[in-house]
């Protein structure tokens, strides 16, 4: 006889049907392999008393500070240690709980049914502008649809384009200015029909530059304000685009002046709820969510959006992640943005594995790469 240790990253339904377990006990067995953590805060000391029994008693278990059991405080902070198959169980269980269970048992049943997408997409970066800081990704031009075939050819099935720098200090320039930046781009690949190729996003928020790009081809608004003009909203209705919802707090120009949150992932959740309420309000149905790594983010804020990605799949939308060769990195480890793949690549590797459906990249051939090395290891 002989024993190895499994990794928790291997497929796990793959991994029984491989052994020969039978169909019916595979999903059973799957969901005890699968491990769930959940941070909640506040809650009642009546209710963490109840679930600590009611998790034990099904196999799992809820930390709580020490005094909970006497009541020590009328609220506390837990952990919720459970299988997929004890989530189930717990948030039937809860239902009939009083403290806020209830609610929180639609929480939980809601989390039960989230699963990480399959398939992660690159989406390519180009930069219409002389401002963008990684100086590689800036071209104009008969340069820029070269560089756009190629990026196809290695892999990308996105390319976004944009005119204007929204690196930290940067400053907004007029409409007309941006237009004129991308106009020659845009007229390129509409005439030579880049479009049914690929698909074209287009990385602004001013409602003239996004109208003239829609009606020359590309499908994707990406916006870094997250859909706060209205004109912006009605054009993704208009013409069926899918919007890119980024969280940034403040502007380019301010945004990393201190930022602070009480809570940083409840604070984006919150955001995106809104926008997005407000985008199906006028009638956008195809969205994105992009927590917005480095706008207006310390670099403890942006590790954790990344390391706790996955609680944004519980709003039901794809994730999109863009940490390509950002100053987070060199916060880490100390840098020059033409050294910054490797950290890149870590970044945007562990945000795959959390859950994001796209990686907005400048480095499209080595995230292919890895993106294929990282599926063999998980397959």
């Amino acid at each position: 006889m002989e024993i190895f240790k499994l990794s928790n990253d291997i497929d796990f339904k793959k991994t029984l049907q491989t052994l020969g377990v039978d169909g019916g006990g595979v999903d059973i067995l799957a969901s005890k392999m699968q491990h769930h953590l959940f941070y909640i805060k506040d809650l009642h000391v009546g209710a963490a008393n109840i679930l600590k029994q009611d998790a034990l008693s099904i196999g799992g278990d809820l930390a709580v500070p020490r005094g909970t059991v006497i009541a020590q405080h009328k609220s506390v902070d837990a952990i919720l240690i459970v299988t997929q198959q004890q989530l189930l169980e717990l948030s039937r269980k809860e239902l009939a709980q009083p403290f806020g269970l209830k609610e929180l048992a639609h929480q939980l049943k809601l989390f039960s049914k989230i699963a990480k997408p399959k398939k992660v997409e690159i989406m390519g970066i180009i930069n219409a502008n002389d401002d963008s800081f990684f100086q590689e990704s800036r071209f104009c031009d008969t340069n820029a649809v070269t560089k756009i075939e190629q990026m196809i050819q290695e892999g990308a099935s996105i390319i976004d384009i944009g005119g204007v720098s929204s690196r930290p200090g940067s400053y907004q320039v007029s409409a007309d200015e941006e237009l004129s930046r991308i106009k020659p781009i845009v007229d390129a690949l509409y005439e030579q029909k880049i479009y049914e190729k690929t698909v074209l996003s287009i990385d602004s928020y001013e409602p003239s530059v996004i109208s003239y790009v829609l009606e020359h081809g590309f499908k994707i608004v990406n916006d870094i304000t997250g859909l706060k003009n209205d004109e912006v909203c009605k054009l993704c209705a208009e013409y069926n685009a899918k919007a890119v919802i980024m969280h940034m707090k403040g502007t380019p120009k301010d945004m990393q002046n201190d930022p602070s949150y009480e809570n940083v992932l409840l604070h984006v959740e919150d955001f995106f709820k809104e926008r997005v309420a407000k985008a199906k309000g006028f009638g956008v149905k195809d969205i994105v969510l992009d927590v917005g790594i480095g706008f207006g983010k310390t670099l403890e804020h942006n590790l954790q959006l990344i390391k706790n990605l996955e609680h944004f799949l519980s709003l039901g939308y794809p994730l999109l992640v863009g940490a390509s060769r950002k100053s987070l990195i060199d916060q880490i480890t100390p840098s020059s943005v033409q050294q910054r793949i490797a950290g890149t690549l870590a970044l945007h590797l562990k945000a795959a594995d959390n859950g994001a459906s796209i990686l907005r990249v400048h480095d499209v051939y080595e995230h292919i790469q890895a993106l294929h090395v990282r599926d063999a290891l998980l397959n």
